[in-house]
């Protein structure tokens, strides 16, 4: 796991602003990153099935060039969403869900 204590090359620098990426398995080969600006947005988008398998949510800030796997935090706000909607998680986040908690 990455330690989001230790500045990182990959951080680009810039204006104070903290990205999202998901990082979404395409097939058993192919892994896509998909950049928001908005976590409300990303969680919003996970919900509404507009990935196919994610499998994990990274944040990085830009201007403290720091990034950070949360992956575990957005997995809960998922599924405390779904049970506060009395809704079923449902089956395309299941597997993202129950890894990261």
């Amino acid at each position: 796991m990455l330690d989001s204590r230790l500045p990182s090359s990959i951080v680009p620098y810039g204006a104070d602003e903290t990205l999202f990426v998901v990082v979404d398995r395409r097939d058993n080969a192919t892994e896509i990153r998909i950049e928001r600006n908005d976590l409300e947005a990303t969680i919003g988008e996970l919900v509404a099935g507009c990935f196919n398998d994610p499998v994990r949510v990274m944040s990085f800030n830009t201007l403290e060039h720091w990034m950070k796997d949360i992956s575990t935090d957005v997995a809960g706000e998922i599924r405390t969403r779904c049970d506060i909607d009395g809704t079923a998680l449902p089956d395309y986040l299941s597997d993202f869900v129950d890894s990261h908690t």
